[in-house]
């Protein structure tokens, strides 16, 4: 039996995951939740390795790729959707629009997470690029981000207040890089996060 080796989701390829983000690690990954290496990755990395710069042409490449395999995901199951292909932030993403799609997010976006990474899997196999794909259904992760938004919020005034650390609930990695993108424009907050997949979660704190 061959073994493909592909990069695991919650190593590198969300916390959406830009080497702006000033936080712990594995949130700067790649959220998702997404690029382990992405901050520091200055053409010499850990290692030795340099990571080669990927064009908005083979970023669109990606999410066709994606878009296409997404389709055929949709016909197996009988769903009806319009799907756009696109770059954005430097990142391929693929939108899929349309009525009846819940059963395609799943609880708290867990089967789009799952879709989402069999997508890059797919994207993977036939470029052998790791992708940062991201994938959304029905604009779930757009809602979701103003939801996030005002958790994160929420957190800081608490803070602000009683001056005390708030621990907010385990999240993906995508929910913890919106939270994390709310926090860090704020100013004498800082976030980071704690504890190991599926429980990783992020800590709320005043700024040194």
């Amino acid at each position: 039996m061959t073994e493909t080796s592909i990069p695991r989701a919650e190593q590198s390829l969300d916390e959406e995951e830009t080497a702006t983000l000033a936080v712990d690690g594995d949130d700067t990954e790649a959220d998702d939740g997404d690029d382990d290496t992405e901050a520091n990755d200055t053409g010499a990395a850990a290692g030795g390795r340099v990571k080669k710069a990927v064009g908005e042409g083979d970023l669109f490449r990606q999410s066709e790729i994606a878009a296409d395999y997404v389709e055929g995901l949709l016909d197996i199951l009988d769903y009806d959707g319009d799907i756009d292909e696109l770059v954005a932030a430097g990142r391929p993403m693929v939108e899929v629009v349309g009525e009846r799609l819940q059963n395609l997010v799943g609880q708290r976006g867990a089967t789009l997470e799952a879709l989402q990474e069999l997508t890059r899997l797919a994207v993977f196999r036939q470029t052998g690029t790791p992708s940062r794909l991201l994938l959304d259904v029905g604009g779930y992760r757009a809602n979701r981000r103003k939801e996030l938004a005002a958790v994160a919020k929420n957190a800081v005034e608490k803070v602000k207040e009683y001056g005390e650390p708030v621990r907010l609930d385990a999240m993906s990695a995508f929910e913890r890089k919106c939270v994390h993108d709310v926090v860090n424009a704020m100013s004498g907050v800082e976030s980071e996060s704690e504890g190991v997949e599926p429980n990783r979660r992020i800590v709320v704190r005043p700024a040194d």
